[in-house]
């Protein structure tokens, strides 16, 4: 008989293609809001924090110059 594997947790979807998981505290008041934008933008709030890290990246990189 074949064996089994346990199952994830509940409820959680495994990251899509290459992308990881990555564990950040944060106000919940600004969690609150990301969530609500990215509603707004039909997206999710991993696209929008995804998205504004980038941003920011190529602004800190670009100051480092």
């Amino acid at each position: 008989m074949a064996d089994k594997k346990a199952a994830g947790k509940p409820g959680r979807k495994p990251p899509v293609g290459d992308k990881k998981q990555f564990l950040s505290t944060m106000d919940p008041v600004v969690i609150r809001d990301i969530k609500v934008a990215a509603a707004e933008l039909e997206t999710n709030a991993s696209q929008v924090l995804e998205t504004a890290a980038k941003e920011w990246l190529e602004r800190y990189r670009a100051g480092k110059r």
